[in-house]
């Protein structure tokens, strides 16, 4: 089967794989039927790379696909089934995974960065990383299911009311996602991008207020139309959290959800105290999976209108360049059929 390897430092490479037969007891093999590519996997491609990953291992970690054979021990998933992958395999075993704490834990690894993933026609993943998707959601939708249930645990944190005013600052997709399912609470939602043709999308998906920082100051349109500030802040890019204190309302919450590694802002911990601020991390989400789910099937949210386009993976080193160069918002690959 065709695949797309992370070979070495900055190098995507199409190589021919063995399809994995090899399955363990508890392990499941799907025919990937799509795959989404995520700015991580453009940050492990950075020189130097701005995320570690496993040199020669297949990438892609936001796969769906169905069921085509099943190790020996498997009970709970069948041959044939649709599923959607969580691909951030977790121990169960360590002091964090049973404090409830599974996204920290000791031994994390992840499909597609440290182990083989999705960019390819076949993966190998362990029956309990794999959720039952319906087969009515459309691929457009089911696509985004991973990075759903990231933002899904970001947005349950900060516990959003109707009527409040959130203030997105990153309109690429995490962003976007933020925007749809604050909109679906009842929420007033502004978003900031640095480009016109994100922030059409998203106006186009019903966002009241885009703003643009090279033409606007994001701080005084926000507290012009909140009269004082944001009852929510989330920060996806990474960078935010000195304009996010500015952009909050006294007694505000921020949700820090982009990362950047190399970051260091100061922290301005006298207006966190003074304006009574809650600042809330939020990394990978525990059991958002099922609810990321539900409201794709449900379809409480269309994330589709967000989709740039689908690929072959024959193009996938074409799609990582148009969306490092900024001119498409999200792409998904279709693996090639087995050779």
């Amino acid at each position: 089967m065709l695949a797309a390897v992370f070979a070495r430092e900055g190098v995507l490479e199409l190589q021919d794989r063995p399809v994995p037969d090899d399955l363990a007891a508890d392990e499941v093999r799907i025919a990937v039927e799509g795959c989404g590519i995520c700015g991580t996997d453009l940050h492990i491609l950075d020189t130097p790379p701005g995320h570690p990953a496993t040199p020669g291992s297949i990438m892609g970690h936001e796969m769906i696909g169905r069921i085509v054979a099943a190790g020996s021990g498997v009970r709970t998933r069948a041959i044939g089934e649709r599923v959607a992958v969580a691909p951030n395999i977790t121990c169960g075993a360590c002091a964090r995974c049973t404090a409830g704490r599974a996204n920290h834990c000791e031994h994390f690894t992840t499909l597609g960065i440290f182990r083989d993933g999705g960019l390819a026609a076949f993966c190998r993943v362990p029956e309990r990383a794999c959720y039952p998707l319906a087969d009515h959601v459309p691929f457009d939708d089911a696509i985004w299911t991973e990075v759903l249930s990231c933002v899904v645990g970001s947005v349950s944190n900060v516990r959003c009311s109707p009527g409040e005013t959130v203030a997105i600052i990153g309109g690429g997709p995490v962003g976007a996602l933020h925007a749809q399912l604050f909109l679906a609470s009842g929420a007033r939602v502004i978003v900031s991008d640095l480009s016109d043709a994100r922030l059409d999308r998203l106006a186009a998906a019903g966002v009241q207020l885009t703003v643009n920082p090279r033409r606007d100051d994001l701080v005084d349109v926000v507290r012009r139309d909140t009269a004082g500030g944001a009852d929510i802040v989330v920060d996806c890019v990474g960078t935010a959290l000195d304009l996010a204190l500015d952009l909050t309302a006294t007694g505000g919450r921020i949700s820090l959800f982009g990362m950047n590694s190399t970051a260091r802002p100061a922290v301005r911990q006298n207006t966190i105290t003074r304006n009574e601020l809650t600042i809330f991390g939020s990394y990978v989400g525990v059991n958002t999976f099922p609810r990321a789910i539900a409201l794709l099937e449900q379809a409480t949210i269309r994330p589709s209108i967000f989709l740039s386009g689908v690929v072959p993976l024959e193009e996938v080193g074409e799609a990582m360049r148009r969306l490092r160069g900024g001119d498409a918002m999200k792409l998904a690959v279709r693996p090639s059929p087995l050779a």
